[in-house]
């Protein structure tokens, strides 16, 4: 998908007949691109477990907004999962989103120099691609769908496609999209990045306890 697509920024609600404008200004999206240079699961494992940096996980969205909330979910839920070794930033606690994504760079940078940085985000795509996970090598651009220029984030990025759009109503995921659509996602994304970051050794003791 190489077109940007006009996606309205405010909205109107009323008061006593007079409207008022509500600015998104948190809410940042990504595009499902074309895939060229997808990579898959195990070639992420890899590239995780060869690496002598800082490995950052990089979690990015609001939590005010459910069609936006992957990111936050995620980085909280990789937290209870206590990947050790490894670093995350976004959570719903402390979320990374449009505002502050800047500053949490350079706290980065400061912190962890050199650092190899995977991006987590949710996306927009084609109906038949909502429930896919894509995994990139390059950058992840923040924003592009909504037309909005961001630090472009990662060496790595992890896309979940949360929802398609409407030519005839670009704005109608903002409205039509569930939470269990979304937790549906967070889950799969956390799982597979649990398992990217899971030693061999680590992942047969859990077998053995989980056999007893």
């Amino acid at each position: 998908m190489h077109n940007k697509i006009k996606i309205t920024e405010s909205r109107d609600r009323f008061f006593g007949g007079k409207k008022k404008k509500k600015k998104t200004k948190e809410i940042n999206f990504v595009l499902a691109a074309e895939e060229k240079q997808g990579i898959t699961d195990i070639e992420l494992r890899e590239i995780i477990h060869s690496t002598e940096k800082d490995v950052i996980f990089l979690c990015i969205g609001s939590d005010r907004y459910i069609v936006d909330s992957l990111g936050p979910l995620v980085g909280s839920m990789l937290q209870k999962n206590t990947i050790s070794s490894y670093h995350v930033y976004g959570t719903l606690d402390r979320p990374v989103h449009a505002l502050n994504l800047e500053e949490t760079l350079k706290e980065i940078n400061k912190q962890f120099p050199g650092s190899l940085i995977i991006a987590v985000d949710a996306c927009i795509g084609e109906r038949k691609d909502v429930g896919r996970v894509i995994i990139e090598k390059g950058p992840l651009f923040p924003g592009k769908a909504m037309n909005r220029q961001l630090a472009a984030v990662g060496d790595y990025h992890i896309k979940a496609v949360v929802s398609h759009i409407d030519k005839r109503d670009p704005d109608h995921f903002f409205e039509s999209l569930r939470l269990h659509t979304v937790m549906t996602m967070v889950q799969k994304v956390s799982a597979l990045i649990v398992s990217c970051t899971t030693h061999e050794k680590e992942k047969n003791n859990q077998k053995s306890e989980n056999s007893r």
